[in-house]
């Protein structure tokens, strides 16, 4: 604020003085008058005359600008509301965000430029599904809570975390290709369709307890983690048999050859590719889709090698008993 006073040459400094002392021209050190940032009085004459701190306060000005701190910013480290250091992490978060959006823009457009001259229109398209990672993100949020609602939040909320993944700043542009193919695959209602029944085995009728059958294939899926981190080809076993006893006692039935055969379904093309693109993502984690995938190929192989002789596949004991049990909210199954 400006304010008439009466000044001597001793207290006060003029404008040329103070723009020599700091280094700052005349025309900028008015400038900052304006904004507020420097307090100046007036002589009888009407010049603006400064007291000796405004060069410490100029000079800390200066050097905030330098960094790229906005005036805003700086003043409310001058009027003492934030301190420097709160504004520079302020700054420097901005930063890291700037430096985020320009990698994504550089990996976005290297995406569509590796891809054959022909197919560079169509990955346009697909990509473009990703420039807006946080909306792409949800979009894949909402078509998984879609699936599981029958399950608490909290429950749901584990899936995502590990199965569901966020699209890093330094993904690369082949992973921007293969969450973009994510995003347009849970686009499509037919998939939606699809993966609903895969999960349930929709095939197979009767089914009373949807929610408690969706906590005791993650149970199951759970079980089978170590064999599939493994690499283990998918086998009859305990785990398999755990799998067929789920979904048994779901529909009030026995695990019989007859329901194996019921329950067989070959997991769709689409299916396979979803939890494939996941996989490039999630690294060493199994991922839910991974492990019942296993259980599908596994049933194939217990109905291929038992069911002609219509003989009830060989049962291990361990794991088929007392199976009641629930999902934990950190769970990373459905």
């Amino acid at each position: 604020m400006e304010v008439p006073a009466k000044v001597t040459h001793v207290t006060y400094l003029t404008i040329g003085e103070l723009a020599a002392r700091t280094g700052v021209a005349v025309r900028t050190v008015r400038y900052y008058c304006d904004a507020g940032l420097l307090d100046a009085a007036r002589t009888a004459t009407g010049h603006r005359v400064f007291e000796p701190d405004a060069v410490d306060r100029l000079a800390l000005l200066r050097r905030l600008r330098s960094f790229g701190v906005g005036l805003t910013a700086i003043e409310s480290v001058l009027d003492g509301t934030r301190s420097i250091a709160e504004v520079i992490a302020a700054e420097r978060a901005a930063v890291d965000d700037e430096l985020d959006a320009l990698n994504r823009r550089r990996a976005l457009l290297r995406a569509v430029e590796s891809a054959v001259p022909e197919k560079q229109g169509e990955h346009l398209n697909l990509l473009a599904a990703v420039i807006d990672p946080r909306a792409a993100y949800d979009v894949l949020v909402a078509f998984w809570r879609r699936q599981l609602a029958p399950l608490p939040t909290s429950a749901i909320d584990g899936f995502l975390s590990m199965n569901v993944p966020e699209l890093t700043a330094q993904a690369r542009p082949e992973h921007l290709v293969a969450y973009a193919e994510l995003v347009a695959a849970v686009s499509n209602p037919d998939i939606a369709t699809v993966m609903y029944d895969t999960i349930r085995h929709r095939g197979t009728p009767g089914i009373r307890d949807e929610r408690r059958l969706l906590f005791e294939v993650a149970d199951a899926c759970v079980a089978v983690e170590p064999l599939v981190a493994a690499g283990c080809p998918p086998h009859a076993g305990a785990e398999l048999d755990r799998y067929v006893e789920v979904h048994a006692t779901a529909r009030g039935r026995r695990d019989t050859p007859s329901l194996r055969r019921q329950l067989l379904t070959d997991a769709d093309h689409r299916i396979r590719r979803y939890w494939h693109l996941t996989a490039t993502f999630t690294g060493d984690a199994v991922t839910s889709g991974a492990a019942q995938l296993w259980f599908i190929d596994a049933l194939a192989d217990s109905v291929t090698r038992h069911g002609e002789a219509g003989d009830r596949p060989p049962r291990s004991r361990s794991g088929t008993q007392g199976t009641t049990s629930t999902m934990s909210p950190g769970s990373s199954h459905s």
